[in-house]
């Protein structure tokens, strides 16, 4: 099979562990932008790529790049394609489009434009014309516009990444799953230790964590990907590239933990780590982590995600004091992460992070910060090592 390009958009932040990840599984020629890696492979890879990666927020095919000035030289190169090698007259469509150019206002615009080409085409040849259908189309297709540059890619994933197949309950403020799992690779999380969530919510964290641990495929629960419905669709060759990523699990030697105050959401973490069948390896309790101590024997890695004051109403300076306290006077021996889009909250925690990351939570810019608890103080650790030496 032939090696294509292919572009796996992400999260600001994520462009270097994306590459990681796609380096691991075999990419070809990865080159990091932003937000997005681009990377050569197979259509057995194509597969791969949609069901293991954890930091992609989608995989495209780009199939044609031109220079565009205006509706006319856009009409002209989508209209430059031949669609009937992807589309059928009795099938459906949708294009997405992104802009970042002065020529362009509208990205509905340049979907529109794009539409109305790629329906001219049909109907010149056949009399007919396939009809768009925004919630389960046959074909998804990617319009961007940078500057003069349009690139047209077939979008191989369908619905965003993230939606893994697991999560049926959430909570009020739930994290993305793609921004979860890039914040435990960023955490340095392999599996290697206990793990505690003590803000647990739904359980997103506490589930990705398991599969990073385990090493099993995000996307293996997922209902489909928009590439099933291609005319080169190739159930076997699928079959046999989610074998081979399926006999490369392992087993996982530690306990996962997580904690919230709130029945209603450790119902609903349980009900998740269930669906992704991980509950073996998942406990969660309903537990007030500021009224807890850590409960396991060595190393502890702690990732979690409280919330901001922007969706839930409470007093920030209090709050975040109180995770400093927490963290200082009954978590020794931790290696506490969360991301915060509080900037200003972070000054009541009362410690100084010893990493602060950039990223972005939504439109939210926000920081992923580390707070390293020592076992008996940073001091004595530092001392004790001096003497060793």
């Amino acid at each position: 099979m032939e090696n294509f390009k292919m572009v796996a958009k992400t999260f600001f932040g994520f462009e270097e562990i994306l590459a990681n990840e796609l380096i691991r599984l075999g990419a070809q020629r990865v080159e990091q932008g932003t937000r997005m890696v681009s990377f050569y492979g197979d259509q057995g890879f194509m597969y791969k790529a949609n069901l293991a990666l954890r930091t992609a927020l989608k995989v495209l095919k780009p199939i044609k790049q031109f220079k565009v000035f205006n509706e006319t030289s856009l009409y002209n190169g989508v209209q430059s394609i031949d669609w009937t090698e992807f589309l059928s007259v009795n099938k459906s469509f949708l294009i997405d489009a992104t802009i970042f150019s002065e020529n362009f206002n509208h990205s509905q615009f340049v979907a529109l434009k794009s539409k109305d080409a790629i329906v001219d085409q049909f109907k010149k040849k056949f009399d007919d014309r396939p009809n768009v259908d925004k919630d389960h189309p046959d074909l998804r297709i990617n319009i961007h516009i940078q500057n003069e540059i349009c690139t047209v890619s077939l979008d191989t994933s369908g619905a965003s990444l993230h939606h893994r197949g697991y999560r049926t309950a959430t909570n009020i403020a739930p994290i993305n799953e793609v921004l979860a799992a890039g914040i435990l690779i960023l955490s340095g999380w392999t599996g290697q230790t206990n793990f505690l969530d003590p803000m647990c919510g739904s359980g997103t964290f506490l589930v990705e964590a398991a599969m990073i641990a385990c090493n099993i495929p995000p996307n293996i629960n997922r209902k489909e990907f928009a590439f099933e419905k291609w005319k080169d669709w190739d159930a076997d060759l699928f079959e046999k590239v989610e074998e081979s990523l399926l006999k490369k699990i392992t087993d996982f030697h530690y306990d996962i933990f997580g904690y919230d105050k709130a029945p209603s959401a450790v119902a609903k973490a349980k009900d998740n780590a269930k669906n992704a069948n991980l509950e073996e390896y998942i406990k969660i309790e309903q537990k007030n982590f500021f009224e807890t101590e850590k409960e396991v024997q060595g190393p502890l890695h702690m990732v979690f995600n409280p919330p901001y004051g922007e969706r839930l109403d409470i007093d920030l300076e209090r709050f975040y004091r109180e995770i400093g306290d927490t963290l200082k006077q009954s978590y020794p021996g931790t290696n506490s992460w969360f991301i915060t889009g509080n900037v200003e909250a972070l000054k009541f925690v009362g410690l100084k992070p010893s990493r602060k990351i950039k990223l972005f939570n939504g439109k939210l810019e926000s920081r992923l910060v580390k707070y390293e608890m020592y076992e008996g103080s940073k001091r004595t650790k530092f001392q004790n090592r001096t003497d060793n030496d």
